[in-house]
């Protein structure tokens, strides 16, 4: 049996908002996102408070996510909807 189908396996990699690091303890990922991240998260952003004369901008932290998505692929050789080629 010639396998037809190669899915390749993809990450998808993003970052919460960047808030201050106190309160970024209990941020969670978006649904399906994975928290590779802990405690406060990584102290490598900037976050901004607006006060009526200036805009101040203090040091934040962000949670990192990923999510595993399979991406549907023939092998070399197959093609189509269904892969069979040849």
């Amino acid at each position: 049996q010639v396998k037809k189908q190669c899915d390749q396996k993809l990450l998808i990699r993003m970052k919460t908002k960047c808030v201050p690091c106190s309160l970024n303890l209990d941020t969670q990922c978006p649904a399906g996102y994975t928290k590779i991240t802990n405690g406060t998260g990584t102290p490598d952003c900037r976050y901004y408070l607006e006060t009526k004369t200036q805009t101040l901008s203090f040091l934040g932290c962000r949670h990192r996510c990923v999510k595993e998505f399979q991406q549907p692929e023939c092998c070399q050789g197959h093609w189509g909807p269904d892969c069979m080629g040849k």
